[in-house]
């Protein structure tokens, strides 16, 4: 960036530092960045301040969190409700490698977060200098790239390549500006670059199709996947049934019988994006000898998937092929036998609960659904509809961050929902020291520890209960009580069922205190068998 627009943007007095976040600032400003996420700290206070400065004239969102993991998923929320680039800031040492788990997570999600790292200049690195270490690849194949620099640069072709960017920053004293200058002036919009690819062509000569839909839809729409399917005359098989309303329900009970997925093997199936959720359903797919999967990021990510085509954008259909009614009859006939079995699961159980929070929810609300039992409960026991957007950290699926992303997600929807476990709700209570004003419902399942492993391999080893199911033993409710959250705690369905119609303008968290995790686990085993028995008459 040439010297004239350095000094247009900072003033003559101003030092290096502020020029650089200034210039950054007002760069990301023309590039249509809305938000941003800051946690406090001193080396990053040019950055920090010009933000501020852009907040104060209505240019930007600040958001502050004190957690730089909390931040960074935060933000990563953010990113995930928008689609845009969501800077998060923060200062140098431990701080930076506290946004690790949200970045990994960015990465194999493909989601657009901006780190912008405070450091020291480069002449007080390996001399000891307080708060310095090797910051500038830090976050290694993770990002898209990481740029050291202690100079303005020019951004937007570097967030032209996608997924999570590291731009490291030094800065060196002093840290403050010396006036108060109007650098925020002549925004100019403009536009990151991207690059299209013209789809290719399907053309198909049998007729029992399927398409197969990872919960992300790899960042497809759900009318482009509903139109694809419709073309090629296909059902859909979705991990997320709650977008799709003619998906096939209770897709992993339907699946589990060995003879009913020989059954419905497919001569032609097509994978949108990555199924993470059901052992069934990716057995299922090892065994289709014709598989298509479209995902954009396997150009960078998972760029070796088990099939015999590749694809970053779904193809266009030749010809438009009618459904096969039989083939759909067959479909329909198995789902039938999987309601039934669900059906008798017992009146409270983690499964009953998940499906009546899929159910009750209002149309055009957010839901945020985290990893390990839940997002798995709303696949195998919600029945299909639309109405709601949903969100997931599906990208390694770790329990770490979950409160801090819905309440990030809940800064862009009217109305937002979370279901998360105990578990990676005790691992993320930092963020209730910052509680969102958005509104935003959490509903906890609380287990008292890990359920999900009462339904592996794993369960009834010796030390299962130390190493694996984790009991906590603690009061929830008087945890949310000591952060000042509004909260109650249900033991029904019908208490479940209340508190879900209730209209709360802030966070309110709704503890579910669930019966025993083995009886949990049996009760979905019940349902296996059920099913099991039923396709067998």
């Amino acid at each position: 960036m040439a010297r004239a627009n350095k000094a247009s943007l900072a003033g003559d007095d101003v030092s290096t530092s502020t020029t650089l976040a200034r210039s950054t600032v007002h760069q990301l400003l023309e590039l249509g960045i809305s938000d941003v996420v800051i946690s406090p700290g001193s080396r990053n206070a040019p950055l920090s301040i010009a933000f501020y400065e852009a907040e104060a004239r209505g240019l930007i969102n600040l958001h502050v969190r004190v957690d730089e993991r909390g931040a960074a998923f935060f933000a990563l929320g953010i990113a995930k409700a928008t689609g845009r680039y969501v800077p998060v800031v923060c200062t140098s040492g431990t701080a930076v490698a506290n946004l690790l788990p949200a970045v990994m997570e960015a990465h194999h999600s493909y989601c657009k977060l901006l780190l912008l790292t405070a450091d020291r200049p480069e002449r007080l690195r390996r001399t000891g200098s307080n708060q310095t270490t090797y910051q500038n690849g830090i976050f290694g194949d993770f990002v898209s790239t990481s740029i050291d620099t202690p100079a303005p640069i020019e951004i937007a072709p570097i967030l032209a390549q996608g997924g999570p960017i590291h731009i490291n920053l030094q800065f060196d004293e002093p840290l403050l500006p010396h006036d108060d200058g109007e650098w925020h002036l002549a925004i100019h919009p403009k536009v990151i670059p991207t690059s299209s690819r013209i789809p290719s062509e399907l053309l198909l000569t049998t007729s029992k199709h399927l398409v197969i839909v990872g919960h992300d839809r790899a960042g497809f729409s759900v009318a482009e996947i509903e139109r694809f399917a419709e073309q090629i005359g296909a059902p859909i098989l979705a991990e997320d049934p709650l977008v799709f309303e003619r998906a096939v329900a209770h897709a992993p009970i339907v699946l589990s019988d060995s003879r009913v997925s020989s059954e419905l093997k497919p001569d032609f199936a097509v994978v949108i994006g990555r199924t993470t959720l059901s052992r069934t359903t990716n057995r299922f797919i090892n065994g289709i000898e014709d598989v298509l999967v479209v995902d954009p990021r396997t150009e960078r990510i998972d760029t070796e998937r088990r099939s015999k085509r590749i694809e970053t954008q779904l193809p266009t259909v030749r010809r438009k092929i009618e459904k096969n009614l039989d083939w759909f009859a067959s479909w329909k006939r198995h789902e039938s036998a999987a309601e039934e079995a669900v059906a008798g699961l017992p009146e409270w159980c983690e499964a009953r609960a998940l499906a009546m929070i899929a159910q009750e929810l209002p149309t055009d609300t957010a839901l945020f659904i985290s990893s390990s039992r839940p997002i798995r409960d709303i696949e195998s026991f919600a029945m299909p509809r639309s109405g709601l957007t949903t969100y997931a950290n599906r990208g390694l699926a770790g329990i770490d961050g979950n409160i801090s992303t819905a309440m990030g997600i809940a800064t862009f929807h009217e109305e937002t929902y979370a279901v998360i476990g105990d578990l990676a709700f005790i691992h993320d209570l930092s963020a209730l020291a910052q509680p969102t004003k958005d509104p935003l419902t959490v509903i906890v399942i609380d287990n008292d520890g890990g359920g999900i492993f009462s339904t592996l391999p794993q369960r009834g080893i010796d030390g299962f209960e130390r190493i694996f199911g984790t009991p906590h033993g603690q009061d929830l409710a008087k945890i949310v009580s000591g952060f000042g959250i509004s909260h109650e705690v249900v033991k029904s369905t019908k208490e479940l069922q209340i508190a879900l119609r209730r209209v709360h303008p802030f966070l309110h968290i709704i503890i579910a205190k669930m019966p025993d995790r083995e009886f949990n686990a049996d009760a979905l085993l019940a349902v296996t068998r059920k099913f099991q028995e039923l396709v067998t008459l």
